[in-house]
């Protein structure tokens, strides 16, 4: 043997015998970041749950959550408090909300104990096609190709919404609830880290290519740091102008014609949104979608969004398992709930779409009958092999569609408050992807909603139900909840962001307050298990991770990935306000 050879086997086994070091290196510093992530959270949890005699508001900023105190303070309605939330939410947390998207909401009448859902989606503009997301050769385009830019930008609903509900529901001046968001506008907010990591990672880079947003979030071509003041006088002239005349400056006027002519001539991807669409919208009043599970009547919003019919459906086929027994630290829990998610997905991505447009089966999918049946397929010893298919509630409607496999994204918000009145808002809003459509227009960014649709119109010579056409509203997976005792009292006022994702974080968080009677606080904490019709998705940095073993023994293809659910809640205990807010972001909840 050469002298080289004798050298590198000599230097071989000094390596080899380096192996198992450098494993448990690998391990420590893995188990070391999960400590790390969960110490962390346990930190924002001592500032996020709230209590409170009188009322009560969670949100996604400490700023917004303030905005809604100094409205319910004075004597404001929840109705009022959610315009000021709003409001602030849009210039403090751009990347997730705000008046250039849309929302679902919740109002509930502590006085008439009346509940009724307001519909404020975004509607694709009437001059596009089912062509809008195909490629010259009839294929769909690449998600990245259709999400930035004018293309994808639908007509905006959350004005139009919050004007409604608070010409229906509201008892202060509307000039009164924009003096938060106006006069942090004019002298300036904390950036926050959540928004600065957003500007310096991907979503900032493409928001970097319309020139508008780059030269507001990039001053000196960087982007603006956590800690910096930000003015954003645009968009205190665009809140001064609605304070004084109302929402139809937004739909017909000098807003109108700059949101037209940044969408139209967008640098890329110019898209077809116009001032006439704008002047057609309509907010619409619908009714809840309800149903009951062990005892308890829970409430959402009905299609176009998906959210209270997948979460009815996960219930219902649920209650037929002991969650209760078995508890939160049981595999067989999140394997029953992962089992009747992939189902509740089958049937979503088949039947729901916007009900102005198809026959949406919402009853047949919420019978009881037709779910014990679906929940026959869920076994204790194996996972359901995905996709797993659409039942058949409907016989003429399963032969006449397909399903629509796409997921949305997670740029959302969600607002829960509850007034001294005993009136209470769950309020769902988004511009979609993070930053939306990246287009700037008046200090306002504009959604990108639009690619919530299907991008094929049909699939194997069946309609996909949820196809773009035109003024129709795209499925949403926004699930703003609320909960009512046996009585019917108010129990519980909950929403989450998190693209389709949102079904699963609500779902987790009901059950974790129903069935394992956990405080509020700790049921949002719980480490979030999801699955959407495929990969089972475990929470990184959470203790749920102990459960991926045993979870793929029964056949789960698991995916660990961080699941940034933003759950806000207000739990009703005793006569007593009792909110929680997510500690995953930058939430708080107060009252007073």
């Amino acid at each position: 043997m050469n002298l080289k050879c004798l050298l590198f086997k000599n230097q071989l086994f000094k390596w080899l015998h380096l192996i198992p070091f450098i494993g448990i290196l690998i391990t420590f510093i893995s188990v070391t970041a999960v400590a790390n992530e969960l110490k962390e959270r346990e930190h924002n949890q001592a500032d996020s749950i709230g209590f409170s005699k009188n009322y009560m508001v969670s949100a996604a900023n400490p700023y917004a959550v303030n905005a809604g105190l100094e409205i319910l303070k004075v004597g404001g309605t929840a109705a009022d408090a959610a315009v000021a939330i709003q409001l602030v939410l849009n210039l403090v947390e751009p990347q997730s909300s705000g008046i250039g998207g849309g929302a679902f909401l919740l109002y509930y009448d502590g006085l008439n104990r009346e509940l009724v859902t307001y519909d404020g989606r975004e509607t694709a503009p009437e001059d596009i096609n089912q062509k809008l997301f195909l490629d010259k050769q009839g294929k769909p385009l690449k998600f990245i190709n259709a999400v930035v830019g004018g293309r994808a930008v639908g007509t905006p609903g959350t004005l139009a919404l919050l004007e409604m509900v608070h010409s229906n529901h509201g008892k202060m001046e509307w000039k009164k609830l924009f003096e938060s968001s106006i006069r942090l506008s004019e002298r300036g907010f904390t950036v926050s880290k959540r928004l600065h990591d957003y500007l310096r990672g991907n979503y900032g880079n493409r928001l970097r290519t319309f020139e508008t947003a780059r030269n507001f979030y990039f001053p000196d071509g960087k982007p603006i740091k956590n800690g910096d003041l930000l003015k954003n006088l645009s968009f205190a002239k665009t809140l001064r102008l609605l304070s004084k005349v109302g929402v139809k400056a937004f739909y017909n006027g000098a807003l109108a014609d700059g949101i037209e002519k940044t969408v139209k001539n967008s640098a890329l991807n110019p898209g077809f949104l116009s001032k006439s669409d704008l002047i057609k919208y309509r907010a619409i009043k619908r009714y809840p979608t309800c149903y009951y599970y062990r005892k308890h009547k829970i409430c959402g919003m009905g299609p176009p969004s998906s959210g209270a019919i997948a979460i009815g459906q996960i219930l219902g086929m649920l209650e037929k398992f002991n969650l209760n027994e078995l508890g939160p630290e049981n595999t067989n829990s999140w394997h029953y709930i992962s089992e009747a998610s992939k189902l509740a997905f089958a049937d979503r991505n088949k039947y729901v779409a916007d009900p102005d447009f198809i026959q949406v089966p919402t009853q047949e999918l919420l019978n009881s009958h037709y779910l014990n049946t679906r929940a026959k397929l869920i076994s204790p010893k194996r996972s359901i092999l995905t996709p797993a298919p659409a039942g058949n509630p409907i016989p003429k409607l399963s032969h006449r569609y397909s399903s629509d496999l796409g997921h949305s994204r997670s740029g959302t918000s969600h607002i829960s408050v509850i007034d001294k009145y005993g009136n209470a808002i769950s309020m769902t809003t988004t511009i979609e992807g993070p930053f939306g459509s990246q287009l700037m227009t008046d200090g306002f960014l504009l959604n990108n909603e639009l690619t919530d649709f299907s991008f094929l119109p049909s699939r194997n010579g069946r309609l996909i139900a949820n196809r773009v056409e035109p003024l129709k509203r795209p499925r949403s997976s926004m699930s703003p909840t609320m909960v009512f005792d046996n009585d019917e009292n108010l129990k519980l006022v909950i929403g989450s962001p998190g693209g389709s994702r949102i079904i699963g974080y609500v779902v987790k968080t009901l059950i974790a307050v129903i069935d394992w009677n956990l405080d509020i606080q700790s049921a949002i904490n719980l480490g979030n298990v999801v699955n959407r019709n495929g990969n089972t998705e475990i929470e990184y940095g959470t203790n749920a991770i102990k459960f991926k073993n045993s979870l793929e023994s029964l056949g789960h293809k698991i995916k660990i990935r961080k699941l940034n659910s933003g759950v806000h809640a207000i739990l009703v205990k005793n006569d007593y306000l009792v909110g929680g807010a997510d500690p995953r972001r930058e939430g708080v909840a107060q009252g007073n």
